[in-house]
Parts: structure tokens; sequence; C-alpha cells
């Protein structure tokens, strides 16, 4: 019997029901801020694990030519719902259901300029694995594009424990929720309140990223040292990193390929 997983794609539907305007600026923006351009013309981007579609169609926007997949079959419908409400018949967005862990998959797919993973292979149960095709996708002179939760010691034991327990007994999901929304909805909301901040990135609101947090399992975690030295290892220079801090969360690195010589 295999390994109970959180239905991620469930969860990216009551996003894709209400998205607009603002959470799409919001990820194209993100985009650039990272990649160091707002012009992706001409580049061909792998976005694994798609999730709502919505960094796909900030990267279609930006101009690049886009491959979105996902393992989870809802996700996948997400993905085909925004490319159908914002760009439909577009001919440069392929849409398609997939596992990152398949090595025979992820090699039809072939190489990209730029392949993008953020907050997905951490989930995949085989996370160290999952890189390595992920990076094997990335052409010579391309870009990786990772975000892996950060490793916080036994506080990330404590969290797999909840996500795990999310996915195996059911009903201890609303004492879970009960523990935790104080933090998650009332006192984070109430900081970005004082900071003059507006929502989550990537389109994410505080109720879905509450469920998304509480309950996504497979769940693993990576240090910011054993990224770069990963990184190193395999051959990409760190272009930008953006660190979660000591906080639950994750770590972002924009990794730029050593070009053929």
């Amino acid at each position: 019997m295999s390994e109970p997983r959180f239905a991620f794609g469930r969860n990216w539907q009551r996003l894709v029901a209400r998205l607009e305007g603002g959470a799409i600026d919001s990820a194209r923006a993100k985009l650039v801020e990272m990649l160091g351009t707002g012009d992706l013309g001409g580049r061909r981007m792998l976005d694994i694990g798609s999730g709502s579609g919505l960094m796909s169609l900030a990267a279609r926007q930006l101009g690049a030519q886009v491959t979105s997949f996902d393992y989870d079959a809802d996700s996948v419908g997400c993905t085909r719902e925004v490319r159908q409400r914002y760009r439909p018949d577009d001919v440069d967005w392929t849409v398609a259901q997939g596992s990152a862990l398949d090595e025979a998959y992820m090699a039809k797919l072939g190489t990209f300029d730029l392949v993008y993973a953020w907050g997905v292979l951490h989930h995949t149960g085989a996370m160290w694995r999952a890189m390595e095709l992920a990076a094997a996708a990335v052409a010579p002179g391309g870009t990786f594009y990772v975000a892996l939760y950060n490793d916080q010691g036994w506080i990330s034991r404590y969290w797999l424990w909840i996500k795990r327990n999310w996915v195996r007994r059911p009903w201890t999901r609303p004492l879970a929720i009960l523990v935790h929304a104080p933090y998650f909805i009332g006192l984070r909301w109430l900081v970005w309140v004082l900071r003059g901040r507006g929502g989550l990135a990537r389109g994410m609101d505080l109720w879905i990223d509450l469920i998304d947090w509480l309950g996504g399992y497979p769940f693993e975690v990576a240090s910011r040292d054993s990224v770069r030295i990963w990184a190193g290892t395999k051959g990409f220079d760190l272009s930008t990193e953006a660190s979660a801090g000591r906080r639950h969360g994750c770590n972002e690195f924009v990794l730029r390929r050593k070009a053929a010589p």
C-alpha cells in the first residue's frame, strides 16, 4: 500500500477560483526579481510541479515558451484552467501530468533554458533524486530556480510529525488547525498590516497557506549549505539566493549551469 499524500491540487483549486490580477502581477515581479530580467523571450522554461499554474502564466507573460507538468491530477487541472482563462489556444504553453521522479519522462522532455521548481521537490518523497533529475533538464548555460524547505533541525522534525498525522489520521486535522491558526492567520495578518504588506507570494492567501503547510506531506528539508555544496558538484554557480533565515518556509536558489566549453 502506497504512502498517503496531501491533496495539493484540491487546495490549489480554491486559489484558482479567485485568482486575480494582483496575484499575477506579484508572481511576475517575483520572477523578474530573482532572475534579474523581465524578458524571457526566446527561452524555454520547464515548470516542475506547476500547481495552480500561476507561475507558468507569469513566465509566459514574460515571453518564455513554457512546459508545465504536475504529479497531482487536480493540479494539472488547475494549470489547464488558468491557461484556458488567460491564454486560450496558446501553442507555446503545454500542460501535462508527470512525475519529477520518473526518469524516462524527464529524459523525454529534453533540456530547457530555465527549469523552475518552487516548493515542489521536497514533496516527492525522494528530494535529492528529484533534484538530480531536475538539474539534468537544465541546458548548458541555463538556469535552475529551485526553492526547498529550510532545515530547522528539531522544529522540522516536529512539522514532519504534524504533516504525517494530517495525511494518516484525518481526525487530527481540526486540532492541528486550532493549535496553529493563531500564528499562521492571526499573528501573520497583524504583522502584515503593521508593515503595510500585501498577500503571500505566488498568489497564496492565509487560509490556503495554512492548509498547504499543515498537510504538505511527503516533507523533506535542506540546509542552505547542503544545497550550495550539491550545486557545486553538479556544475552550477549560485547566482541569487533568498534565505528563510531561521524560520520555516523555503530557501530560494537561482543556479546557473556552466556553459559547455
